[in-house]
């Protein structure tokens, strides 16, 4: 069981706040982890994955012998691992002879296990493998394209899974706005079947059209690999329901603006008002100082009548 950290200070509360869940996300960490036993190409596979993430990933090469992520317990190593290092993404390599170059992809949600993909690795080829002009090599940090090619990624819900789970992994920071020139690469996904994807990592390559929009050629510079569905995990719908919650907008408000000098300014409509018809009562101040001012002259004319000169 990993210990509830309780904060005693100012400064320790405001750490922890750092690591906790938001509504509004910053960019995923990624843990890359070895299982007790693996092989040369899940080996390769490990160390090309946090080639391409190196910016935003730890990786651990020790074994690891009890973390068992589909069994019931088995998980907790890499809650704990998650906690120690603000990883919101998992990379689990292990190798048997049930499940050989088996990769499990995770995802976490307030340092707990959230969802699950197992995919074995087939048809391997590292990024060293392959011979292009490096001045195409993708650059660290930029944000990739995605394409997901075939109708299985659509009608298999394992491949809308996996597919979830791959643009969690590599797409990086959310931004609102792009710049097209900053965009140098692309990962391919291709559903062969409905239990393998290929996919491989190309450099974008702008060139002259004749037009405002360059035309884009590709350049494979790896990895590339076919990955095959085996086991998988669903979020459970407590735990969904409490991570999809987002941030509520303001509504906006009619007739009222905000100006960086006055500030909050806000606009009144006021009916026209008819005077001519409105009814007035007998209570009102300026009609009692007429009657009284009428009996005072009333008043007056009858001493008037009575002591004639």
């Amino acid at each position: 069981m990993v210990a509830i950290r309780v904060p005693r200070s100012q400064r320790a509360k405001r750490e922890l706040l750092k690591h906790a869940p938001k509504l509004v996300e910053t960019g995923k960490k990624t843990l890359i982890l070895h299982g007790t036993k693996t092989s040369a190409v899940l080996n390769s596979v490990l160390a090309d994955l946090f080639h391409l993430k190196r910016d935003n990933a730890v990786k651990y090469s020790k074994k690891n012998d009890n973390i068992r992520p589909f069994e019931s317990g088995g998980e907790t190593s890499l809650e704990f691992f998650s906690l120690k290092t603000d990883c919101s993404l998992i990379v689990y390599g292990s190798h048997s002879k049930k499940r050989p170059n088996n990769l499990v992809l995770g995802r976490t949600y307030d340092h707990h296990i959230y969802d699950l993909v197992e995919v074995g690795v087939e048809n391997y080829k590292s990024i060293e493998s392959y011979v292009y002009d490096k001045k195409l090599a993708p650059k660290l940090g930029s944000k990739p394209f995605f394409a997901f090619i075939g109708e299985h990624f659509e009608s298999v819900e394992e491949l809308k899974h996996l597919k979830e789970v791959l643009l969690d992994l590599f797409r990086g920071e959310v931004v609102d706005n792009l710049n097209l020139a900053g965009v140098d690469r692309v990962f391919v996904c291709t559903a062969i079947s409905p239990t393998t994807v290929y996919m491989m990592h190309c450099a974008l390559r702008l060139k002259r059209s004749g037009t405002s929009i360059p035309r884009m050629e590709l350049v494979e510079v790896g990895p590339s690999m076919d990955l095959v569905v085996r086991r998988h995990r669903y979020p459970v719908e407590s735990l969904k329901k409490e991570a999809m919650k987002t941030a509520d907008h303001a509504k906006k408000m009619k007739n009222v603006t905000k100006d960086p000098v006055h500030g909050k300014l806000g606009k009144v409509y006021i009916p026209d008002q008819q005077i001519a018809k409105m009814s007035l009562s007998n209570d009102v101040k300026g009609l009692k100082r007429e009657r009284r001012e009428a009996k005072k002259n009333k008043d007056h004319s009858k001493k008037q009548k009575i002591n004639p000169e």
